[in-house]
């Protein structure tokens, strides 16, 4: 076994967001005439295991704590961040993204944001009895998740993994422009990797469960998961060719909106590297699509209740009945627009400056469900893809190309059928959300920015290798 401790400085303890606040207005209070500050600072708290073989294969227990410092003056802007709350570090952090700014390109664009009126939704995000579950409960809980999906099907030869991970972040944000806002989460997962044989036939599948604490997690959904997809794909042959209704599974819809979304940010559109650019108001879909982008969703795993400015998250209606609304903009992309911040910035933690992006995407649930009553009934004919491959080589969210590897069934007669594999799924982005023909009940949230639910694309190009 494996086992990593990182700590950092022990400046911040456990005094939580408020402490944090007074670190962050500490600093931008040594603001200098005819400049702007904003002091991000943030700490964070991470387990992750992997069991293996009966075993504990690593364990790393990791926390971190850190500060990010902006900048403005002349409007040029300087970044600076330092991996530590140290006294002296504090003030080193803030002279570097000084000096940084003194060699930024002026852009009449750059500012930072000011309060705009929207006050942030009232979430709880944050699971109290995280940090009081013993490591060793932890462990038992990957140890246990690997002998279940072991002993689950006679056909799963081996797991080639089972990981629990959990973690905790506080963060407070305080700027000279009149920004002050702190917030809190924790979140925590269970995955398995199994692989099923038949024969010389294998295949190999994941399932997890994911949650705000410890339990919440379902190792019996994770399970069951993981050994459905594997053991449904043994004795999959090469797919056919031809034009066909496809079924988008849970997982992969949620790829597909994660790159629709890059499409939507404000900035991608003022740099013309999207195709929505000049659509505003136009059919952009089927009347069936109605997509939102809603942090303030608590179901949501990328829920929170402010932005990466410190501005109020809110609920952004970006395609409506088929119709382009509008875009996601932080303050930046915003004034280059000529329009207001949606409240929409993230950011990669205290090392990572603003950008416009989706935390919480959704469509708007249809009445289906998945089943043989439901989506699949629906479609009759076509291909149910359970997973993709080469989505980020295969996908172009400027030209809106779309060709992707995929595998998975065929639908007869409203049932999945045979497996199929080595099959290429085409088309392109604009043309599947116009042929939007069904969208599923079956909304479930998952890691990253988007929601998963089963989707319906009429007439794709479907060729088997």
């Amino acid at each position: 076994m494996t086992t990593a401790t990182h700590a950092a400085a022990p400046t911040v303890g456990d005094q939580g967001p408020d402490h944090l606040l007074a670190i962050a207005e500490r600093v931008a209070g040594w603001a200098s005439p005819g400049e702007e500050i904003e002091v991000y600072v943030a700490r964070g708290d991470e387990t992750d295991i992997r069991a293996y073989a009966g075993e504990v294969e690593s364990l790393t227990s990791a926390t971190s704590a850190g500060i990010g410092v902006r900048v403005v003056a002349d409007h040029r802007l300087g970044f600076a961040w330092a991996g530590s709350l140290d006294e002296s570090v504090l003030g080193e952090t803030l002279a570097e993204a000084r000096d940084n700014a003194t060699f930024a390109t002026p852009d009449e664009h750059v500012q930072l944001a000011v309060p705009d009126g929207v006050a942030a939704v009232d979430i709880e995000l944050w699971d109290e009895q995280l940090a009081s579950v013993p490591t060793t409960r932890k462990v038992e809980l990957a140890l246990a998740l690997e002998a279940q999906a072991r002993r689950a099907d006679p056909r799963i030869r081996q797991v080639d993994h089972a990981d629990y991970g959990d973690g905790s972040v506080e963060m407070a944000l305080v700027s000279t422009t009149g920004i002050r806002s702190s917030s809190r989460k924790t979140s925590g997962y269970i995955s398995v990797g199994v692989i099923a044989g038949d024969g010389d036939a294998s295949q190999t599948a994941g399932g997890f469960s994911v949650g705000r604490g410890f339990d919440g997690l379902d190792p019996d959904k994770a399970t069951d998961d993981a050994v459905t997809r594997a053991v449904r794909l043994l004795g999959a042959t090469k797919g056919p060719s031809g034009r066909q209704t496809v079924v988008f599974d849970r997982r992969v819809a949620t790829m597909v909106l994660s790159v629709v979304s890059t499409a939507l940010s404000g900035e991608a559109v003022a740099k013309g590297r999207s195709f929505f650019a000049g659509r505003i108001g136009e059919l952009v879909g089927d009347p069936v699509l109605t997509l939102v982008d809603d942090p303030t969703d608590p179901r949501a795993y990328g829920a929170a209740a402010y932005d990466a400015e410190g501005l109020a998250c809110r609920r952004n209606v970006l395609i409506d009945g088929g119709v382009l609304r509008g875009f996601l903009y932080d303050t930046v992309s915003a004034s280059r627009s000529g329009v207001a911040s949606t409240g929409s910035a993230v950011r990669g933690g205290f090392s990572g400056t603003p950008a416009p992006g989706c935390r919480a995407l959704t469509l708007a649930p249809g009445l289906e469900g998945f089943d043989e009553n439901g989506v699949l009934a629906a479609v009759g004919e076509g291909l149910f893809v359970q997973s993709m491959t080469g989505v980020h080589s295969g996908v172009n969210p400027i030209s809106g190309d779309f060709s992707v590897g995929a595998e998975g069934l065929m639908i007869r007669d409203g049932r999945l059928a045979e497996p199929v594999r080595e099959i290429t799924v085409a088309s392109t982005l604009q043309r599947m959300l116009q042929s939007l023909a069904v969208v599923g009940a079956d909304v479930e949230w998952l890691p990253g920015i988007a929601a998963g639910q089963t989707l319906a694309v009429d007439d794709m190009q479907i060729s088997g290798i």
